[in-house]
């Protein structure tokens, strides 16, 4: 059994706009054992964080983890993978059904939203990646 935890951010310079999604994951001793950014294009904000959760949610099932908690700042994302909205936006529809699926997959996953405080180091990744595009 292998219980980790994720925190992943995405961002978007312009709505749309160049893109990056960052995240990092630990082990139960808050060790990093995984910290990525990768530049995803041009896309909104909130296909960055579901796109962002997706990646890192693909990277725990590589790692044989059973147990998934995932920690984000997008109030949207963490409530509509609850059930809380309605998800409207067709390309987010297709983002949260894969999220969804993806997250079924473990035998346990849990969703928490955080402050942006609580999030800084995915969101330097995030931010670095969607740099990247500029260059």
């Amino acid at each position: 059994m292998r219980k980790l935890k994720i925190f992943s951010d995405g961002c978007s310079r312009g709505n749309p706009g160049l893109a990056g999604i960052g995240y990092i994951i630990l082990d139960m001793d808050n060790r990093i054992i995984v910290e990525r950014a990768k530049f995803i294009g041009v896309r909104t904000n909130n296909e960055a964080e579901y796109i962002a959760a997706i990646e890192a949610l693909k990277e725990a099932l590589s790692l044989d983890a059973d147990e998934v908690e995932l920690y984000s700042d997008s109030k949207l994302l963490v409530k509509q993978l609850r059930g809380e909205y309605r998800v409207r936006n067709p390309r987010l529809k297709q983002l949260h059904k894969l999220l969804s699926t993806i997250a079924s997959r473990f035998r346990l996953f849990r969703i928490e939203h955080i402050r942006r405080i609580e999030n800084m180091h995915a969101d330097k990744l995030a931010k670095a990646a969607a740099s990247q595009g500029e260059e």
